[in-house]
């Protein structure tokens, strides 16, 4: 039989537990708030770039003076992995989801013979991939001092990106990150985004426009804000599915507390009732026997 202290310390402790998961929660869901308005918000500037981009991409895509950026290396032998996830746990399968998605992708490309690069963003994903990739990785990007991401912080990854580019690091850089769609479902999401690939959207085909100065040239300026462009639209979508995440999670959490404590109390309660069972049991047979 439990010990009657022991499953009133143990439901003490789960009924704290209940507190700070359900405080989690309520900050989670007030973060979550501000992260979905931000990643919406930002969705038809991004489509809309990347439309333009895709139609300037389409007709200059195929000629002798494509940007480097479009055109790529000519070869795709060595491939940058982007990994982004939070910095902070307690989210439920979010960082795990993203990071499998990694690790299926690094063992294909192994399989075919490819060189793997590593660049994660965010710690837990960097601990997840350390204990099998170690030898992979070639840069970390720390953001837990980050209140609030900025614009600023997607083009400081951008730069780094773009400098190993042009240094000839890797051919293909690919961004791995979660897209929001609400509360309970949040999409792991591989894009590539060096070279340049953008899906043609006829409404902004180029036959509607004349480009000055040539389509080339407004390329090679737009390129690399596109690459900026999409690593924060890809931030800001991992921040509204970490909240989304941890709220979610914190809930299930705190449901799953108030149900233990519900049955730890009706064991303390059945415990109880025995030891004063036998209390009266002792006292009766001790008058019986005087």
């Amino acid at each position: 039989m439990p010990n009657l202290k022991d499953l009133k310390n143990r439901i003490a402790s789960v009924k704290s537990t209940r507190k700070i998961t359900k405080a989690m929660q309520m900050v989670a869901a007030a973060k979550l708030r501000r992260a979905q308005d931000a990643a919406e918000a930002s969705r038809p500037y991004a489509e809309r770039f990347n439309a333009v981009l895709g139609a300037l991409s389409a007709s200059v895509g195929g000629s002798d003076t494509a940007p480097r950026l479009l055109a790529g290396t000519g070869k795709d032998d060595v491939h940058l992995l982007v990994v982004m996830t939070s910095e902070k746990g307690l989210c439920g399968g979010f960082n795990t989801n993203i990071v499998k998605l990694a690790k299926a992708r690094i063992a294909e490309l192994q399989g075919k013979g490819k060189t793997v690069k590593i660049l994660t963003v965010g710690k837990k994903g960097r601990e997840q991939l350390k204990r099998e990739y170690a030898d992979l990785s070639v840069a970390h990007v720390d953001l837990s001092e980050v209140k609030k991401i900025g614009y600023a912080n997607a083009q400081s990854i951008a730069k780094d990106l773009l400098s190993r580019f042009d240094d000839g690091e890797f051919d293909v850089a690919t961004i791995f990150y979660a897209k929001f769609q609400n509360v309970v479902t949040q999409i792991p999401t591989a894009q590539q985004i060096i070279p340049a690939a953008y899906e043609t959207d006829e409404d902004a085909g180029g036959a509607l426009y004349d480009y000055e100065p040539s389509e080339e040239a407004i390329l090679a300026d737009l390129l690399p804000r596109g690459v900026a462009t999409q690593i924060f639209s890809a931030l800001l979508e991992n921040g509204a599915s970490e909240q989304g995440a941890r709220m979610s999670a914190m809930d299930n959490a705190t449901r799953n507390a108030g149900d233990m404590i519900d049955k730890l109390t009706i064991e303390y309660n059945r415990s109880r009732q025995a030891v004063i069972t036998n209390e009266l049991i002792e006292i009766i047979s001790g008058a019986e026997a005087l």
